[in-house]
């Protein structure tokens, strides 16, 4: 059995615009109409690249409009930011990438500034600045600004007017204490207690030649510390300016910029390629994971969601219906010749012609052969004639033919 097709003289009967009339070869088909095809450019193969490098770009430059620096963006190569040796969420981490905001010097907040007024930034207090030791190009610092010192080269002291109104002296209660609690004119040693999430004391040498003799930022990153003597007394910090430190007193001039919001674990992957894997946290590369992998799954959520909305074009959509039509009707057909060869003419063969008990099946093609089982007038083909019985003339009928 065939699915019904209209027949060669009903494809040549049927009025067909010429310019819109697509010619195919199949018997029984007749040309369809089909709409113009419309360039899109996604159905380009280099579309993909195009809009990937297109959202890079427009992402790079979004980033250096908000920091006013090139790069924008700096990858945190070392644990020093981090509290304690794991992943936390919100504080900086290596393998986080750092944007470096440039701002004005004034308005940097250091962390003793910060405890005075409240103001903190990745669970301290004071901002956290990026510099370049020195003021040389080696590899940026990523560290927090503790205390700013200014240096007087007629006596070669310092003033730290920011610790004014501090608890000062040797209590457990005290902030600093320096040579009589003095803020001004400073020598000796300047001792800060107290400092960051463990709590720890630093101290600094104001004779040391590793200030600088110069005016700068005192830094230090929220990990350095000797852990090994925090028991029972408190932990000793590391500023960056004691023995063996990475930079002398900061000027502004060497600083990059301020620490101004971040973007987790995904520079954990420039570790990867520089053979640092091990320094990276393993909740990091677990956060990373999850968050390509969400991602992804929001893509293909967007993309099938604006599929289903119908936003690409309507002339397109109605070509992609029309297209997918064609291919199933074509599988169809395919299916039902190939189905129907050998079963069909089984039972085509088993449905014997009606025709008339006088012709011969021989004389006739297969399409006049009628039942033999049933009747029909002799010297007529086809379907019998019905049998009409005639009523008897009345008489009034005979007079009117007497008359």
């Amino acid at each position: 059995m065939r699915r019904w097709r209209p027949s060669d003289d009903d494809a040549e009967d049927a009025p067909v615009d010429a310019d819109d009339a697509v010619p195919d070869d199949r018997p029984g088909r007749r040309g369809r109409s089909k709409p113009p095809t419309y360039w899109r450019a996604r159905d380009s193969l280099w579309f993909e690249p195009l809009v990937a490098l297109a959202v890079i770009v427009v992402l790079l430059v979004s980033l250096y409009a908000y920091t006013d620096n090139w790069p924008p963006v700096y990858v945190v190569e070392s644990d020093s930011m981090q509290h304690g040796y794991t992943d936390i969420l919100g504080l900086i981490n290596t393998g986080d990438l750092v944007l470096a905001q440039k701002i004005p010097t004034d308005q940097i907040t250091d962390y003793v500034m910060g405890m005075k007024t409240g103001y903190s930034t990745y669970g301290e207090y004071g901002d956290v600045i990026l510099y370049r030791p020195d003021g040389s190009g080696t590899t940026p610092i990523i560290h927090r600004a503790i205390l700013y010192l200014d240096y007087n080269p007629a006596t070669g002291s310092y003033s730290a007017p920011e610790l004014a109104g501090l608890p000062c002296g040797s209590s457990s209660t005290a902030f600093y204490n320096t040579p009589g609690c003095a803020t001004s004119n400073l020598t000796g040693t300047l001792d800060l207690y107290h400092v960051g999430w463990k709590s720890v004391t630093v101290s600094i040498s104001l004779s040391s030649p590793m200030l600088g003799d110069h005016s700068g930022f005192l830094t230090m990153g929220d990990n350095n510390f000797d852990p090994t003597g925090c028991t029972p007394t408190p932990c000793t910090g590391f500023p960056d300016q004691s023995p063996g430190g990475f930079s002398s007193l900061v000027e502004p001039g060497w600083i990059i910029g301020v620490a101004r919001g971040m973007i987790p674990w995904f520079g954990a992957f420039k570790l990867l390629l520089d053979g640092n894997a091990g320094m990276v946290p393993p909740q990091s590369w677990e956060f990373a994971g999850l968050t390509i992998a969400a991602v992804i799954l929001l893509a293909f959520g967007l993309h099938y969601a604006l599929r289903a909305e119908g936003i690409e074009s309507p002339i397109r959509k109605r070509e992609e219906e029309e297209a997918a039509e064609e291919e199933e009707e074509e599988a169809a057909d395919e299916e039902d010749e190939r189905r129907g060869g050998s079963r069909g003419r089984r039972i085509l063969r088993s449905l014997t012609p009606w025709r008339h008990p006088d012709e011969s099946d021989d004389d006739d093609p297969p399409s006049t052969r009628r039942r033999t089982s049933d009747p029909a007038p002799s010297g007529r083909r086809g379907r019998p004639r019905p049998a009409v019985k005639r009523s008897r003339p009345s008489r009034h009928d005979d007079e009117d033919d007497d008359l």
